[in-house]
């Protein structure tokens, strides 16, 4: 086994942004042309795009919820999400 030194592993590091980049290229283009559509998030909506081009507005999308660094949210089980309820 082959041990890197750390230059060479920062080195290494340095380059997952630029092929993560390349990936997320080469899979959309891979899906338009076996599928001829594509569905994504564009803008605060979802949008589907074809492999001719055109581009339709399927929905609107909600606004991500801001959460504070550290907070935990738990979500527990209510009559709000139709549940039912212990004596109910």
């Amino acid at each position: 086994m082959k041990v890197l030194s750390e230059a060479a592993m920062l080195n290494l590091e340095a380059r997952i942004p630029s092929l993560a980049s390349g990936a997320i290229r080469q899979a959309h283009a891979q899906a338009l042309t076996s599928h001829g559509r594509v569905i994504e998030a564009v803008n605060g909506e979802l949008v589907e795009l074809t492999v001719e081009g055109h581009s339709r507005v399927l929905k609107s999308l909600a606004v991500p919820a801001r959460v504070r660094v550290g907070l935990k949210r738990v979500r527990q089980a209510g009559l709000s999400d139709g549940a039912p309820t212990a004596g109910g």
